[in-house]
C-alpha cells in the first residue's frame, strides 16, 4: 500500500498522521505486506515530505507490516544522510525497513530550489545509489566516514521510476524496480521488459523482481465507488492546478475538460473502481497486464474512513492472509 498522509480538508497535518496510523494497523491486521510513503514538497494536501520521521512514528503503534519510503528523492539529500537516518529505523524496528527511491524532486522547480537541490544532482542519481548502498553494507565506500547507525544494516533498496531510466539502472544494478505506473502509466509495459531483459544478479537480488503501482477505490456499491472517484478526481486537479487551492465541484468538473484534467484523467489509467468482485478482476488483470511480482496499491478514496473501508475490500478481494 502507498500512502501520502492525505491532509483533507478542513484537517491539519496530525489528523493525516492519525490517519496513516489507523492504515497501517489495519493493513497489518488484514494481511498487506508493506507501507510505503512517498517524499512531496510543498503540497498542502500531502504530509508525507519528512518521510523517515512518518515511518518512524507509524513503526511505534505496528509490530510486523514492512515499512518504507517509495520514496526517498535522493537528488534531495546525502547519500550519508540517507542511510543514517534509514540505518536508524532498521534499529528500531530490524528487519521491517525498505528503501525505495527516485531521483525526481517531489515539488516544482522553486520547491527544488528550496531544498537547495543543484541543477546537476539528478545526473549523480547513479553514483548515489551505490554510494548509499555502500553506506549501508559492511564496508564503507570512503575510507574513514561511517553511516552510524547504517553500517551494516543492509536495508533493502528499491529503485523507482516512470521511465526506461529507472529500469535500465535497476537491471544494472540488480536490484528490485518498482514503476509509478498508479500516475505515470505511459512507459510501463517497455520498462518491464527492459528490466526484465537487461537484468543481472546481485547480492541482494538474485532475479528480477517488479512491483507495479495501481490505483484501487474500493466501496459496497458501485455508484458509492464512482462518486468517490469524481471526488478524487477534483482534489488531484485543484493540487495540480492551484497547489491544494480549493475548486467548487462545477468549477472542477468545468475543468476536467481542459489539458490539466486531461492529464487527471490520464494518471487514473491503471484503476481498480468498484466493488470487491471488480476490483479483483482489475487487479489480477492488471498483475498479468503489467508482469508484476507484487503490486502497490495507492488506495484513493477522498476521506479516511472511506480509505479504511477500501483497504479492507481489496483485502478480502486478494485473499489476503489475515482478511476476514
Amino acid at each position: 500500500m502507498l500512502d501520502l498522509a492525505i491532509v483533507g480538508r478542513d484537517q491539519r497535518p496530525r489528523d493525516a498522521f492519525d490517519a496513516s496510523v489507523a492504515l497501517a494497523r489495519l493493513a497489518e491486521a488484514l494481511g498487506y505486506r508493506r507501507v510505503w510513503y512517498a517524499e512531496h514538497h510543498n503540497i498542502p494536501s500531502i504530509a508525507s515530505s519528512a518521510t523517515a520521521v512518518l515511518i518512524a512514528h507509524v513503526g511505534a503503534f505496528t509490530t510486523m507490516i514492512r515499512l518504507g519510503a517509495g520514496g526517498i528523492m535522493l537528488p534531495n539529500h546525502a547519500p550519508l544522510m540517507v542511510a543514517e537516518q534509514f540505518g536508524t529505523l532498521e534499529a528500531m524496528y530490524p528487519g521491517r525497513i525498505d528503501l525505495g527511491l527516485g531521483r525526481a524532486p517531489g515539488a516544482d522547480q522553486e520547491t527544488a530550489f528550496a531544498l537547495r537541490r543543484y541543477p546537476t544532482a539528478v545526473d549523480r542519481f547513479p553514483d548515489d545509489v551505490i554510494e548509499l548502498q555502500g553506506f549501508l553494507s559492511d564496508e564503507s565506500p570512503l575510507p574513514g566516514i561511517e553511516a552510524t547507525p547504517g553500517k551494516g544494516a543492509h536495508v533493502p533498496l528499491y529503485i523507482l521510476g516512470s521511465s526506461l531510466f529507472g529500469a535500465q539502472l535497476a537491471a544494472g544494478l540488480g536490484l528490485p524496480y518498482a514503476f509509478a505506473s498508479h500516475f505515470a502509466p505511459d512507459d510501463l509495459l517497455d520498462a518491464v521488459a527492459l528490466y526484465r531483459r537487461e537484468f543481472r544478479p546481485s547480492r541482494q537480488l538474485e532475479a528480477p523482481y517488479v512491483i507495479a503501482g495501481v490505483n484501487a477505490l474500493a466501496a459496497d456499491s458501485v455508484d458509492d465507488a464512482q462518486d468517490q472517484l469524481a471526488v478524487t478526481k477534483r482534489v488531484r486537479l485543484a493540487a495540480i492546478l492551484g497547489r491544494g487551492r480549493a475548486l467548487g465541484d462545477s468549477e472542477a468538473d468545468a475543468l476536467l475538460d481542459s489539458p490539466a484534467g486531461r492529464r487527471v484523467e490520464h494518471m487514473f489509467s491503471y484503476a481498480a473502481v468498484g466493488t470487491r468482485d471488480t476490483v479483483r478482476a482489475y487487479l489480477d488483470g492488471f498483475a498479468r497486464l503489467a508482469g508484476a511480482d507484487e503490486l502497490i496499491v495507492a488506495h484513493q478514496s477522498p476521506s479516511s474512513g472511506a480509505r479504511l473501508r477500501s483497504v479492507e475490500l481489496v483485502a478480502e478481494a486478494m485473499e489476503l492472509t489475515g482478511a476476514a
